[in-house]
């Protein structure tokens, strides 16, 4: 099995080239949905999110506003660390069953927006960023999303530079491109994972720092 873990900035393009390697064969483990699952009515995550925020992030339904929630923390460092320390263990928890479940010889692909936030590069044989320039995140957010430039700019504000994110990545997406050459791209970046999920698991290893130059 070949862990491989796949980050970007919000708005750069991630989800897309989440599916593009699924469509080549990639299991995807994908840590927003699984984060939306931990904290549905009548689960201790939703329990404890209310605890710390109280029930005004709830909405009629008894479901999390994650709209409201997100208007609270992304504006605010203190409280997004309270909401992560929160919903991060209990993401890695199912995340780790769901790895167990793969095949031996599969590409696992975790899908998370934090990753390098959270310091969990060391977790995965291979980190894969997807890069957009800021003006392309923004440009999407607002866009594509119907986010307030004011809103897009705090949530991006709120996660790691655009060099931070490159300086852990194995692979380097460029998504500041037309769709087609994501694809072609995306379909090189996964024959790469494919030659590594059959090498030895040493070799694997070792050839992460050798290859990023390479690979970008």
């Amino acid at each position: 099995m070949l862990k491989v873990g796949l980050t970007g900035g919000i708005g750069a393009g991630k989800s897309e080239v989440s599916r593009l390697l699924v469509e080549r064969g990639a299991v995807l483990i994908d840590a927003d949905r699984i984060a939306r699952e931990v904290v549905a009515p009548g689960t201790p995550g939703l329990a404890a999110v209310v605890e710390a925020f109280g029930a005004d992030v709830l909405a009629a339904d008894g479901s999390l506003d994650r709209p409201k929630l997100g208007s609270i923390v992304f504006a605010d460092p203190e409280k997004l660390a309270v909401l992560n320390s929160i919903v991060h263990p209990l993401v890695g928890a199912r995340s780790r069953a769901l790895e167990s479940a793969a095949d031996e010889n599969a590409v696992v692909v975790h899908d998370v927006p934090l990753l390098t936030e959270n310091g969990l590069a060391p977790l995965y044989d291979v980190v894969v960023v997807v890069d957009a320039s800021p003006e392309t995140q923004l440009d999407r957010l607002v866009r594509l999303r119907g986010m307030t430039e004011d809103d897009a700019r705090a949530r991006m504000a709120a996660q790691a530079t655009r060099e931070k994110r490159r300086e852990i990545a194995d692979i380097v997406i460029d998504n500041d491109v037309p769709l087609e050459d994501l694809r072609r791209r995306v379909t090189d970046v996964w024959d790469e994972l494919v030659r590594r999920a059959g090498a030895p698991r040493d070799a694997s290893q070792a050839s992460r720092s050798s290859s990023q130059a390479s690979q970008e």
